[in-house]
């Protein structure tokens, strides 16, 4: 059997494959983050990476912001070690924690200026997403930010109707091979649970936020980033 090591390894480098290929977005993605943190953010902004896994894209992003602290938050040892490199070249201070993401937020003290959380908030149930949202809420300042990028269900598609215009998709992703595609298949039929863009933007007011804005629907139309405001 392989080891932990050695499956997180094949994991990485197919996830690498696809970011490199720009399969998901992640060029559009985190050049719009840049975007919205350049124009909105504080100076000096506190910046929650949560779900960060190897903080490639969220350090992309940060490079010529104004962030005077990062905290990078993921269940996986392995991938903080990776993400410690990536960030090395932001001019403050970086701290990486262990634990999952909302554990992470029930433990916060000091001040929060933005929360970030891509293609990880959807691995929660609803219920434990409007609790995750709540608390975000209550920890962000009146001029926070709280910027998700999530899978969307469309409009009256159901979990099993997402999962299969991904399936749909194999075709365009040559640069991996059937048994890695087959590997992301199999994680959204364990872990995935996409909403709907109304039900995101529900779930954030009645957590308490008044502006929730989609920002992009990505090229495959799988996923999309929405913003957050008191």
């Amino acid at each position: 059997m392989p080891s932990d090591q050695e499956l997180f390894a094949k994991s990485l480098a197919t996830y690498r494959k696809v970011e490199a290929a720009n399969y998901m977005a992640h060029r559009e993605v985190y050049g719009l983050l840049h975007d919205v943190l350049v124009s909105e953010a504080p100076d000096a902004f506190v910046f929650a990476d949560l779900g960060c896994g190897t903080a490639t894209g969220s350090a992309g992003a940060l490079a010529g912001t104004q962030i005077g602290r990062y905290v990078g938050v993921d269940i996986s040892e392995p991938s903080l070690v990776v993400a410690r490199k990536a960030l090395r070249a932001l001019p403050c201070p970086i701290e990486l924690w262990c634990q999952d993401f909302p554990g992470a937020l029930q433990t916060w003290s000091g001040p929060l200026d933005v929360v970030w959380i891509g293609q990880s908030l959807h691995h929660l149930r609803a219920p434990e997403k409007e609790a995750f949202m709540l608390q975000v809420a209550r920890l962000l300042p009146p001029d926070g930010l709280f910027l998700i990028w999530e899978p969307t269900c469309l409009e009256g598609e159901d979990r099993e109707g997402w999962m299969e215009r991904f399936r749909q998709m194999r075709p365009h992703w040559p640069a991996i091979s059937d048994e890695e595609f087959g590997s992301f298949d199999s994680h959204h039929v364990a872990s995935d649970y996409a909403e709907t863009a109304e039900t995101w933007k529900g779930m954030a007011r009645e957590a308490g936020f008044a502006q929730t804005d989609e920002l992009l629907t990505v090229p495959n139309g799988r996923a999309r980033v929405y913003r957050f405001r008191h």
